[in-house]
């Protein structure tokens, strides 16, 4: 994230904590803080770790409790994948992830056109749709890599087909 983005994030932070009326505590600006110098999207143990390198006494319950005051602010996204830790992210405007079935590893994509997707018609009053977030799921280049790594080589593989002992 670049400083003038880091410094407009932190501009946000502050006038959010301001007109909701929530105290800008040092715990809470040393967790933002630490989402903000982060690429990927943290869980709650990786936004602990990284606050515990200013902050040694603060626990792990505390930077999770924080977290969900900053959802519930606008000012991270939660977002949940099947089987994995909840995640934070400071790029609250829509946009979409590419998830790596094999690490975990989680990518934006800004594309508009996964932005257009029609809604689902729904009986009003049983459900009110407020946004929708598409997720394509494979395998990252370093996961992809690995997998050919492991992978026989053409002899071993004939060989075991065949049931050959090499």
């Amino acid at each position: 994230m670049g400083t003038m983005d880091k410094q407009r994030k932190l501009d946000r932070f502050l006038a959010v904590h301001r007109a909701s009326g929530a105290p800008v505590t040092i715990q809470r600006r040393a967790v933002f803080e630490a989402i903000l110098d982060r690429a990927d999207h943290p869980t709650t143990e990786q936004v602990c770790r990284a606050v515990r390198q200013n902050l040694p006494q603060i626990s792990r319950m505390t930077v999770h409790r924080i977290l969900g005051e900053f959802v519930a602010l606008g000012l991270v996204d939660k977002t949940c994948h099947p089987g994995s830790a909840a995640r934070f992210d400071p790029k609250t405007r829509p946009h979409h992830h590419l998830v790596c079935l094999g690490c975990g590893a989680i990518l934006d994509v800004e594309d508009p056109r996964l932005d257009r997707i029609p809604r689902p018609q729904v009986n009003p009053g049983e459900f009110t749709i407020q946004d929708c977030q598409v997720q394509f799921r494979g395998r990252c280049a370093r996961c992809q890599s690995k997998a050919r790594a492991r992978r026989p080589r053409p002899k071993a593989r004939r060989a075991i087909a065949n049931h050959q002992i090499l």
